[in-house]
């Protein structure tokens, strides 16, 4: 008896659902058809609650956590929390949880910075140096600053339902990710009882390796990154029915028209999102941060090298490696012994290795693999000068910028906080001025690289009170204490094997923020105009009037800057050495520019000059 207690019990185990299934339950006998969970995943009550004895629908239904999603933050502990422990106490404190960088950004943007971090819900974590720290409820931001976020920005965070929004809909908490919606939150899969029911997930079985399509569920909106990574653009395409009679060729959330554009390089070779991010980028790693680059731990040098570093790895020396637990579901696991290459905060990636003198990218839900082409001490990855350059600075085709965005309260009408979970007075209603691709600006982001930068916000506020008076009238929010338009450091997931040309960067003033312009003399003259300036960019944020450069917008990171006077002229000088040495590899640009000997052949006279004065 005494031993076969313990078979027992290692036999309970490895049999999961299909063991405990074989106990007949009223769940099981109503919802025929349903599909497992997973094999390891209990019987119903485990996750669900109820009773699985009752008879009567609303009896057995009794107690239920989350009715019928056990994965909403409200019951985490009693579900999924129970067995996933180290999950949730990570998944707690992520920014796609809390929002806290968002939040953080609009108070920033919209004047409503009070010294304090909100999250959307409160919460005890700790901060990034792991010091205790509290994050208030969104709910009690009460300026326009928190009504923006709750009436138009919180849909999106994994803490909330999502379900009535066209390839946009998602569950809330774990369900988010791990039990995707289809393109219309419906029900799809062998369980009779909720075929075709609204809001359900698309099948009952778990997806633990989420692909792209849930990524887009969320990351189409705002910088639109995981359209772009797909080779997909919504900007300024007027609805054209270009697919029978409907949008198309791709028709997406908000009745936006989706067209083609070049896709990412690692889209174009069978990558997702997950095979470049890992789950510490998504799910956190425990600790609370203020912004997303803060969170995420992926780079282009940790796979590619730097221009003067290859790729760091470290030997898999332990069974109970991160790596290992992290590649159970994967094609490809992690065993000992294992050469794994380094994240930029010197973790292990769990799918990018070291062998053979090469680094390989193996995609985790398909075990496809890639060679991951190293640029260290490559000559066009060496030029002097270009040492603050972020990879995607050059690398990047399209960086989506919105221009003009004009957003308008009015009190008069009610609005759903999603935080709240109500209507409450003041609705939130937008529209844009123009919107583009190419050519992108180039500032100095936070890490005092350069990199390309998108309006962030270009705000103009309108807010109409109960009287249907105009409280404020296209209104620009104060920044740093001045009234100004504010750009962002950005990266667009739109990677490219082929760089901007070298001539095309030089030579163009709109890669150094003066956006769209024309040339008079030494001075440029911006033709897309701000609607409060007579003279600024809307698309630009400095301004070229005889020969001196002024910035005037904000670039909203912290030491974070356009370019100043003198790298614009340094960048433009190289100009005349494009004209006779267009190859980046050529040998010229691996030492240092005479930028004094330039300046005396940009300020040398023409040789009609010359003739002139020798008479």
């Amino acid at each position: 008896m005494r031993l076969l207690l313990p078979i027992f019990l290692i036999l309970s185990l490895l049999a999961g659902c299909d063991l405990l299934r074989s106990h007949e339950s009223t769940c099981v006998a109503c919802h025929q058809g349903l599909e497992p969970v997973s094999e390891t995943h209990g019987d119903c009550v485990s996750c669900h609650g109820g009773d699985p004895e009752a008879e009567d629908k609303k009896i057995s239904h009794r107690g239920m956590h989350g009715k019928k999603n056990p994965g909403v933050p409200q019951v985490w502990d009693k579900t999924c929390g129970e067995c996933h422990q180290y999950q949730l106490s990570r998944v707690r404190s992520t920014l796609m949880t809390t929002n806290t960088g968002i939040i953080k950004n609009i108070q920033l943007t919209w004047e409503g910075e009070d010294g304090q971090l909100y999250a959307t819900r409160p919460a005890e974590t700790f901060a990034e140096d792991g010091t205790p720290l509290g994050l208030n409820s969104v709910a009690e931001l009460d300026n326009l600053a928190g009504e923006l976020y709750r009436k138009f920005c919180s849909l999106c965070h994994v803490a909330n339902e999502s379900n009535q929004v066209w390839t946009g809909s998602h569950g809330a908490g774990c369900t988010a990710c791990h039990f995707p919606y289809n393109d219309n939150a419906t029900y799809e899969g062998g369980d009779e009882t909720v075929q075709g029911k609204w809001p359900y997930s698309k099948t009952h079985k778990m997806e633990p390796l989420p692909d792209n399509t849930v990524c887009f569920r969320c990351h189409n909106r705002s910088g639109r990154i995981a359209m772009t990574y797909q080779g997909k653009n919504d900007g300024n395409n007027g609805q054209v029915p270009t697919d029978g009679v409907y949008p198309g060729p791709d028709l997406i959330s908000g009745l936006r028209n989706a067209t083609s554009i070049t896709p990412d390089i690692h889209h174009e070779k069978g990558m997702e999102c997950i095979d470049c991010h890992t789950s510490r980028d998504l799910m956190g790693d425990g600790y609370a941060y203020e912004n997303m680059y803060l969170q995420v731990e992926v780079t282009c040098e940790g796979c590619h090298g730097s221009a003067t570093e290859p790729p760091r790895y470290e030997t898999v020396t332990r069974e109970n490696d991160e790596a290992v637990r992290e590649s159970r579901n994967y094609q490809r696991q992690v065993k000992l012994g294992d050469q794994m290459v380094l994240t930029a905060k010197e973790r292990k990636y769990s799918n990018v290795f070291y062998e053979e003198d090469k680094i390989w990218v193996v995609d985790k839900r398909d075990g496809q693999r890639h060679e991951s082409k190293v640029i260290t001490d490559t000559p066009e990855h060496i030029i002097v000068g270009h040492e603050r350059m972020e990879c995607y600075a050059c690398h990047s085709t399209s960086v989506p910028q919105c221009y003009g965005c004009h957003t308008q309260y009015d009190l008069r009408e009610k609005g759903r906080d999603f935080i709240k979970q109500r209507e409450t007075p003041g609705a939130f209603s937008e529209s844009e001025d123009y919107r583009m691709l190419n050519p992108f600006p180039l500032a100095l982001n936070q890490r005092g690289r350069i990199s390309p930068v998108t309006p962030g916000c270009q705000t103009f506020v309108t807010v109409i009170d109960q009287r249907g008076r105009r409280l404020k009238d296209e209104y620009v929010a104060r920044f740093d204490g001045e009234h100004r338009l504010r750009f962002a450091p950005f990266y667009s997931h739109n990677t490219t094997k082929k760089a901007v040309g070298c001539a095309e960067c030089h030579s163009n003033p709109a890669f150094a923020g003066f956006g769209q312009h024309v040339v008079e003399g030494d001075s440029l003259y911006a033709t897309l105009i701000c609607e409060k300036s007579e003279d600024k960019p809307l698309d630009g944020f400095v301004t070229l009037r005889d020969g001196e450069v002024k910035a005037f917008s904000a670039i909203t990171r912290e030491n974070s800057r356009p370019l100043n006077a003198r790298e614009i002229q340094r960048l433009w000088a190289v100009n005349q050495c494009l004209a006779c040495h267009p190859d980046p590899k050529d040998p010229i640009y691996q030492k240092e520019l005479d930028y004094r000997a330039l300046d005396r052949c940009l300020n040398r006279p023409a040789p009609a000059d010359r003739d002139e004065r020798s008479r």
